[in-house]
């Protein structure tokens, strides 16, 4: 009996596309990357696979941290970007450091300039909490530019969260970002081509927000957590 590869629930489906890596004897079982373009729904899947007891890194809370005030990254930022991203404060602009990072010619320069700051705060910080995980649970890495930045071969599996541009154009409006700016964000980022390249599972998220819920579910229990995946 094979493997399954592929678990759904409306239109929202997941695909085991290649071999996840075997359960560890020593500190967490699997170490897992959760990753997908802005708007994709990724964070969704990390927090079910949180409620089901998995220990969580998320790259963009710990980038929001490293720019608070008094984080040495927040002033190589402010160096790097102009000292008027900075309040009376002392807190950071974001919307200004986006709209100058992200908009216009030459954003695939800034982005990388930004990039070469953060990252390597995050990376490091995010680590610490997985390699940190209780002897036998599942790590998971919530972490949007994996292709840009981490290296893949580091994880037991590559999660990667897909749905269509303007879907997420929508759901980022809700979220009170300029579909314009939307686009901007979408446009530095890497492409589903260079995302399918490295992932393990891929998901389809072309459905409701409870149809996601399912399969992230799914494959957290069938896929993720026992020794190989389930059969059918």
């Amino acid at each position: 009996m094979g493997v399954n590869t592929t678990l759904s629930c409306g239109a929202c489906t997941a695909t085991l596309i290649r071999p996840i890596g075997a359960p560890h004897a020593k500190g967490p079982r699997r170490i897992i990357a959760v990753s997908g373009g802005i708007g994709s729904g990724k964070s969704s899947v990390t927090r079910v696979f949180a409620s089901r007891g998995a220990v969580t890194a998320d790259a963009d809370a710990i980038a929001r941290q490293i720019l608070e005030p008094g984080e040495p990254a927040l002033s190589e930022v402010a160096r790097a970007f102009g000292g008027d991203l900075l309040k009376e404060d002392g807190s950071l602009d974001r919307a200004l450091l986006a709209s100058r990072v992200f908009g216009g010619e030459g954003a695939s320069e800034r982005v990388a300039r930004l990039n070469a700051i953060t990252h390597p705060v995050i990376e490091a910080r995010a680590w610490s909490i997985l390699r940190g995980a209780p002897q036998g649970s599942l790590a998971v890495y919530d972490i949007p530019l994996l292709i840009e930045g981490d290296h893949v071969d580091r994880f037991d599996a590559v999660i990667i969260v897909d749905a269509p541009i303007e879907e997420r154009v929508k759901r980022l409006e809700g979220r009170g970002v300029a579909p314009e700016d939307a686009r901007a964000r979408i446009r530095a980022q890497a492409s589903s081509e260079e995302r399918w390249a490295i992932a393990t599972i891929w998901i389809d998220n072309e459905g409701s927000a409870e149809d996601l819920e399912e399969v992230a579910r799914l494959v957290y229990e069938r896929w993720l957590t026992p020794d190989v995946p389930v059969t059918d």
